[in-house]
């Protein structure tokens, strides 16, 4: 297998990675990185546990070889997004609602919600439970992790078009 150079900019970082170009991000990020933060659940792209947005498109990096992302690559991980604003505001709702139960599930549900707000800031409640469709969570039901994100909507500033 060849190895890939590439620089990516992660969590507004720059950083070179030298790695087998059908490594996983996930592994790329977790073991070569240092983020562990994203989680590896089911290792087969249904979970949503290791989702991070990558050129603003939340992505299961579980699925994504490190050779289909090109020099100058923007990965944006939960450690990148607790570092935001609107990252800390998600967070603090999940907590105030009670979606927060095992816990396995919520890096990737917050990276998920964070790239919802950051395309439809006022979702309606349809448009949360699709937003996170690829997420699971075997722990809440999903009723306080969609109060969650409704909150963390009503807390943020309305984009202006």
């Amino acid at each position: 297998m060849s190895t890939i150079k590439r620089t990516w900019k992660v969590n507004g970082k720059t950083v070179r990675v030298r790695a087998p170009a059908g490594r996983r991000l996930l592994d790329c990020l977790r073991d070569d990185l240092g983020l562990i933060g994203t989680k590896e659940s089911c290792g087969e792209g249904e979970c949503g546990a290791c989702t991070v947005i990558i050129d603003n498109e939340p992505m299961v990096s579980c699925l994504v070889p490190v050779g289909q992302l090109a020099d100058g690559t923007e990965i944006l991980t939960i450690e990148g997004i607790e570092k935001k604003r609107a990252g800390r505001l998600i967070q603090q709702a999940y907590l105030e609602c009670g979606a927060v139960q095992c816990g396995f599930c919520i890096p990737g549900m917050v990276v998920s919600s964070y790239a919802l707000l950051q395309k439809n800031p006022r979702p309606t409640a349809r448009a949360i439970r699709e937003g996170l469709a690829g997420n699971l969570c075997r722990c809440t039901g999903y009723t306080k992790i969609i109060a969650a994100v409704k909150l963390a909507a009503s807390r943020l500033p309305a984009k202006r078009k």
